[in-house]
């Protein structure tokens, strides 16, 4: 098998709500059905879908890497629709803080690198 490209689908219990959440911290949508919109941001993507369980989205994670940790951090600390956001916390591995959107996913906003 020669993968050439993985996309999550998040889950969303208010589609709108969470297409909003993603919108504001600097992804760009694509209408793909009523039930399915494409998130990017470069040459990243996702799927978000109009599908709720709350154990999957209670246990859903993503890390987004960034090359910069404070504009980051800057830009989602404004989002409306955020259900939690922390300090931005330096590892041994580089820079992180952790952003909970709409349904409860944890997105593990990443800074590679000393």
């Amino acid at each position: 098998m020669d993968v050439v490209d993985i996309k999550a689908f998040v889950p969303s219990k208010d589609y709108e709500i969470s297409k909003a959440f993603y919108s504001e911290i600097g992804f760009e949508s694509e209408f793909v059905s009523e039930d399915l919109t494409l998130f990017q941001n470069g040459d990243c993507l996702f799927f978000l879908q109009r599908f709720f369980n709350e154990d999957l989205a209670n246990n859903f994670m993503l890390q987004v890497c960034v090359s910069d940790i404070d504009t980051a951090y800057s830009l989602c600390s404004q989002s409306k629709h955020k259900t939690k956001i922390t300090p931005v916390q330096s590892e041994s591995w580089g820079k992180v803080f952790y952003l909970w959107g709409p349904v409860g996913e944890l997105l593990h906003i990443t800074e590679l690198g000393g």
